[in-house]
């Protein structure tokens, strides 16, 4: 079903599917970090600053209505209720708006897992350290299954009785899955609060919105194609305790409505949001892309894990609980054995190669993270497997040798 959408000059613009403007030259293999934003969606989010430039006091004395109304429509789309969601700029601000209202409640101690998302795992470290409490790593291995995971956290809990609980729904170091809804019910029966990192989930699950959750935040901006800067945050409870993290003339009113007031700052990215959410679902349908590329992510892993046979041991990791169109490959060798040495890799094999990828690690462990969306197909992966692997290989044979892959 094409989608319609209106210039301010009054031009009616048809999409009969998703175009994307993505450089041509380079296989984009990496959708889980920042996403792709189709060019209709770029197209509104232009209209709208265009009616910025057209009238900016008109435009930021209505700019709070517009937002609550985009709240409102995207609430829907996720099927939460409009009162418990607000936007936000990532998932990682939601974190630290969590962690914001927790300050002044005396000592939190705090339990994190070894599979945490960085700027949100010290977020929530650096809350302990504020409030004179502790903070606790959980060691959760990487093929844990959901039962697994949940014996851990029960004896983590009964060790170290924290007061908050942040959990990721799917991981962005390991690509894989958390039971997070029987987590946050355990936690609630223990007293201990809840904030899921659902920064993967719109998009990728069919009901990506973890209910049970005290607290849960989700990027719009990942596999939902918003532009980046678009996020939402939704309160279990009525939400009152939470304030952005930059006061403006909202600060007064009630939650979420405090949220839709952020000054002359450009938010036309949670605007466009649920337009870039429907576009999706009308010209190709969210069941559709999901499936695709979990059909598609099969199909290039059994042919990443043939260029890596005698390279690697276990070229696929078990990773528990995979997640259809992310998943995880190991890199030859000693490659991307820190956080720093994996994420050094981006850029030079980008240039070298024209492949954009995820390179992650995990228990000292290198890892190419491999995700698809609709635009997507099988040869991408056919050239990561017989040109980007030989040169991580040969990357790999190089820092044996004591020279280097850059």
């Amino acid at each position: 079903m094409p989608i319609h959408h209106t210039a301010p000059e009054g031009v009616v613009v048809v999409d009969p599917e998703p175009r994307w403007t993505l450089d041509p030259r380079v296989r984009h293999l990496n959708h889980g970090s920042f996403g792709a934003v189709p060019e209709a969606v770029q197209a509104e989010q232009d209209r709208l600053r265009r009616l910025v430039e057209w009238n900016p006091v008109r435009w930021f004395a209505s700019q709070p209505e517009r937002i609550a109304a985009a709240r409102a429509e995207m609430a829907a789309l996720l099927r939460v209720d409009p009162a418990r969601l607000g936007f936000v700029l990532n998932a990682s601000a939601g974190a630290s708006v969590v962690y914001q209202s927790l300050l002044g409640r005396g000592p939190v101690d705090v339990l994190v897992t070894d599979h945490g998302y960085g700027a949100v795992t010290m977020g929530a470290q650096r809350l302990a350290t504020r409030t004179g409490g502790h903070w606790t790593m959980a060691h959760i291995p990487l093929d844990a299954t959901a039962d697994d995971v949940v014996a851990i956290i029960t004896a983590e809990f009964d060790r170290h009785r924290p007061s908050l609980l942040v959990i990721d729904q799917i991981t962005s170091a390991t690509a894989r899955a958390f039971p997070v809804e029987e987590l946050c019910r355990l936690a609630r029966s223990r007293g201990v609060l809840s904030l899921v990192d659902g920064a993967h989930a719109p998009g990728v699950l069919a009901d990506p919105v973890c209910r049970e959750a005290d607290y849960w935040v989700g990027n719009l901006h990942k596999f939902a194609c918003s532009p980046r800067g678009a996020a939402v945050l939704v309160s279990r409870g009525d939400g009152q305790e939470l304030f952005p993290l930059t006061d403006s003339w909202g600060a007064h009113l009630p939650y979420p409505e405090r949220f839709d007031h952020n000054g002359t700052m450009d938010l036309t990215a949670w605007l466009v949001a649920p337009f870039a959410w429907r576009h999706l679902d009308q010209t190709l349908g969210w069941a559709n892309i999901r499936t695709a590329a979990r059909q598609l992510m099969d199909e290039a892993c059994a042919l990443v894990a043939a260029a890596l046979d005698g390279l690697v041991d276990d070229p696929l990791p078990d990773v528990g609980q995979p997640v259809g169109p992310m998943r995880l490959v190991r890199l030859p060798g000693e490659l991307g054995g820190s956080h720093d040495e994996a994420d050094a890799l981006r850029v030079p094999f980008s240039d070298a190669v024209g492949i954009a990828g995820a390179f992650t690690e995990f228990g000292g462990r290198g890892y190419f993270r491999l995700s698809a969306h609709a635009y997507n197909a099988l040869p991408d992966y056919q050239y990561l497997a017989t040109v980007g692997i030989p040169l991580l290989h040969q990357w790999s044979v190089d820092r044996n040798r004591g020279t280097s892959a850059s």
